[in-house]
């Protein structure tokens, strides 16, 4: 999709056009009452351009929803679920917790065992990811050192989630969705 770039690429989000929209609407509501009497005409003018600028902002933001949503968590759902207690278990019985941090370009997950030391994990994988927007999807490749998972990324300021896919040195498999705010 073509659109605005550089300081101006703000402009390619509809959200932002929406004010302009109004803005316009209520100077032309102006123009059309500072010619005289407010007749019929005038008000369906008014109604129509009103509803008018709602609907096309609305029928914009749907598209954009329904174009960027990746919409699909597994493919069968009902054969997830037939190991999904199982797993559930083995995962609550590691007792890992994750801390994901960002900070200079350098995504940090720590990753601990109930009792604080840092987890033996065999394997790591991460995705990164807006949370309705697969465009901007990352899988960032980590290294572990001194007891930290990082990894060089470019996060923009915002929202992020992760899903976290690690596998312990057992065998158990850890899954996490992790949610991360960017501060800019």
């Amino acid at each position: 999709m073509a659109g605005f770039a550089g300081p101006f690429s703000v402009l390619n989000r509809p959200e932002v056009w929406f004010p302009f929209g109004m803005v316009a609407l209520v100077l032309i509501a102006g123009a059309i009452f500072a010619r005289g009497k407010l007749t019929g005409r005038k008000v369906l003018a008014i109604a129509v351009a009103f509803f008018g600028v709602v609907i096309v902002v609305n029928v914009i933001m749907a598209s954009r929803a329904i174009g960027t949503f990746p919409g699909l968590e597994v493919s069968n759902s009902y054969v997830a679920s037939q190991s999904f207690d199982k797993d559930r278990a083995a995962q609550e019985k590691l007792g890992w917790s994750v801390e994901p941090a960002y900070e200079d370009g350098v995504l940090s997950l720590v990753i601990r065992d109930a009792q604080g030391l840092p987890a033996r994990v065999g394997d790591l994988h991460a995705l990164v990811g807006r949370t309705t927007m697969a465009a901007d999807d990352k899988v960032p490749e980590f290294a572990y050192k001194g007891g930290i998972f990082t990894a060089p990324v470019t996060l923009e300021p915002g929202a992020w989630l992760i899903h976290l896919e690690a596998t312990a040195t057992d065998g158990t498999a850890f899954r996490q969705r992790l949610d991360l705010f960017v501060k800019g």
